[in-house]
């Protein structure tokens, strides 16, 4: 059963999608939030597998409620999915940057909602690579280093990085290196521990800021 609590400060928003999940045998509501601070006490308590988190809203807004979930230990296992009603902005990829696992414009289809929610649920990240590249091209301030400034990555977990960066799954990397797709998994989470990368959305915005992958490159 996947978990998930609904963090928007308009209830109308919520309502909907709480309609939405729970027609589903496999998703379950535990809990409702309007604001960010109440989605903190909601996650700490309910520790959910999918947090739907608005991004401006009173008394604690999205990005920083991401950040403080994405550093508390006890909700490692929770995912925020960032709620948007205009698709690519800097809000979003600081939103990504303090730990978020993805991102959906609010007007998605419900068919489409549904899959990115067990999606996120699955620990991948909620992000194509076209649009990852856009983000980056358009609000990383510092210059690309063409070699990539990570130094206490191996070469191998460089390269299995350069591959999450591109949108290729455990498997698809495992098929490119030439390795079981247990050493590739293996590979990216090494990466993620060393570069303190919460999911494999944050190890792609590093994989872009530090210049391993250049905005626009193939």
């Amino acid at each position: 059963m996947i978990r998930v609590l609904l963090v928007d400060d308009q209830p109308l928003i919520r309502s909907g999608f709480r309609a939405l999940l729970e027609a589903e045998d496999d998703i379950e509501v535990v809990a409702e939030a309007a604001d960010g601070l109440q989605g903190l006490t909601e996650a700490r308590t309910h520790r959910p597998d999918i947090a739907l988190m608005d991004i401006q809203m009173p008394v604690l807004d999205g990005i920083e409620a991401t950040r403080q979930i994405a550093v508390d230990e006890n909700l490692a296992d929770t995912h925020v999915v960032i709620l948007t009603n205009y698709g690519l902005d800097e809000y979003v990829f600081h939103a990504l940057k303090a730990g978020a696992a993805g991102f959906l414009v609010k007007d998605i289809q419900p068919e489409d909602f549904l899959h990115a929610v067990r999606v996120a649920a699955r620990g991948d990240a909620l992000l194509a690579p076209s649009i990852t590249r856009k983000l980056i091209d358009r609000y990383v301030s510092r210059p690309p280093h063409p070699n990539g400034d990570l130094p206490q990555l191996t070469n191998r977990e460089r390269e299995a990085v350069t591959l999450v960066a591109q949108g290729l799954s455990n498997d698809e990397i495992a098929t490119t290196m030439v390795i079981s797709p247990l050493t590739a998994k293996t590979h990216v989470n090494r990466a993620m521990m060393k570069l303190h990368a919460r999911d494999r959305a944050q190890l792609v915005v590093i994989a872009y800021e530090t210049g391993l992958v250049v905005p626009h490159s193939s």
